[in-house]
């Protein structure tokens, strides 16, 4: 474990928030690889040796981003009241004892119930966990750090073929065993790094320094205080109409995010004849590109308008997946994972930086949380409507039209989300 000596250091001049950045690009890579990214790779398998129905399997994956967002507001309190690391520890335990668990199923309620506790793990350890720690030790910098710990995803996507010929080869059982193995051997050793906010060991966001520098020559630094008057607090944010519609158009754009994961791979394989190895290659293709969004939506979103640009975002994602629903040519396979790729990529880089723009840090993730409650509904909504689709009229063609044309929609969300005023201010305004 990290001394606490070290964290109130610079560790060889490194400012500490780009060690959790480090821990987060590969905490990111474990969580999504090994089951978010490669989840339509087990479908697949599954559905041939137990014959579940598409809908069987959309419902699982949508009762995961249901517990997501239930346990978001929770999960955003106890950030707030004890830190990342106690969190990240025990979700990285409960993920891992999942995932061996799952490998040992036999039914379909089995199967819902190992998968819904590596759905908690995951929930505890990942995206939300590392967002807001990213959120507390960077405020400039703070959709740079952002992006590049969104690399871990696409790394996790990159991850999917390996998945896919440990499927082949050592059969899903096996496959889901050393995952679960993995995640406790590596995952749980990672959550130590994260620690909550850089004023509790005597430093600034972005590593800025200190004007009262007591921690010179390697003594301890004293906690410094944060300013957090302008800060918005949970019940403060869910009056302004910006958290509405940040949070509706956050669900909108993982309609096709959802719906990837869980059914591209069988599009592919059923409508487009391609192999599992090949359709998960694609995959890995569309997270490869992710990564370049990633670091280019972390650029960009530090020095233009964060809102306009996952508004332009939200185009590319809709207009992607029409592009795969219609596909006749590789090439038409090629140009969807190309474009959700960089579109997916700086969009998901921007939401937590907007929503610290707007709303501050002191109570980032329970705000957070609660915008959580939206956002599965899009991360639920578009796989089991594209599955009761695909189940009834027998392909993907009208389903991912249909969700083409709802993400494209949500842009205006980001377009007229104004960053709001604080009642502290607006009261300062009005008494003046």
């Amino acid at each position: 474990m990290l001394s606490t000596d070290w964290v109130r250091r610079r560790a060889s001049g490194i400012f500490y928030g780009w060690w959790i950045v480090a821990a987060g690009i590969w905490v990111q890579a474990i969580t999504t690889g090994l089951l978010m990214q490669a989840f339509g790779s087990y479908v697949l398998v599954m559905q041939q040796e137990f014959n579940w129905s598409r809908t069987a399997f959309s419902v699982a994956f949508s009762a995961q981003q249901a517990e997501s967002g239930l346990l978001g507001p929770i999960q955003g309190w106890m950030l707030d009241k004890w830190g990342p690391r106690l969190v990240m520890t025990a979700g990285m335990v409960i993920f891992g004892f999942g995932f061996i668990l799952f490998s040992q199923i036999n039914s379909l309620w089995t199967f819902y119930a190992t998968f819904l506790l590596m759905a908690i793990g995951v929930s505890m350890a990942g995206f939300k966990s590392i967002g807001a720690t990213v959120v507390n030790w960077f405020s400039r910098r703070r959709s740079s750090a952002m992006g590049i710990v969104h690399v871990g995803m696409g790394m996790g996507g990159l991850m999917v073929p390996a998945v896919a010929v440990s499927l082949s080869t050592f059969g899903w059982r096996s496959t889901a065993f050393g995952s679960g193995v993995i995640i406790l051997l590596v995952g749980v050793p990672l959550a130590q790094v994260f620690r909550h906010t850089p004023e509790q060991y005597g430093l600034r966001p972005d590593g800025d320094e200190v004007e009262d520098d007591t921690g010179k020559d390697g003594e301890e630094r004293a906690p410094i205080a944060y300013d957090d008057r302008l800060d918005f607090t949970p019940r403060q944010a869910v009056r302004t109409p910006a958290f509405w519609l940040i949070s509706v158009g956050h669900a909108l754009g993982v309609l096709v995010v959802g719906t990837i994961m869980v059914h591209a791979v069988v599009h592919m394989n059923e409508s487009l004849g391609y192999s599992l190895t090949l359709g998960a290659s694609i995959i890995a293709l569309l997270t490869a590109c992710s990564i370049f969004g990633n670091l280019f939506g972390g650029f960009i979103g530090d020095r233009l308008n964060k809102p306009y640009l996952a508004a332009g975002c939200m185009l590319g994602s809709g207009l992607a997946i029409v592009i795969l629903g219609w596909a006749s040519a590789f090439w038409m396979v090629i140009a969807f994972a190309v474009i959700q790729g960089i579109a997916h990529g700086v969009r998901g880089v921007l939401m937590m930086p907007i929503r610290a723009d707007y709303f501050g840090r002191k109570s980032f993730a329970t705000i957070m949380g609660l915008s959580g409650l939206i956002v599965m509904i899009g991360m639920m909504g578009g796989p089991i409507l594209a599955g009761l689709m695909a189940d009834s009229i027998g392909d993907y063609r009208l389903a991912f039209t249909i969700l083409g044309v709802i993400v494209a929609s949500g842009s205006l969300c980001f377009v007229f989300a104004k960053k709001p005023v604080h009642p502290r201010r607006r009261g300062e305004v009005t008494a003046a």
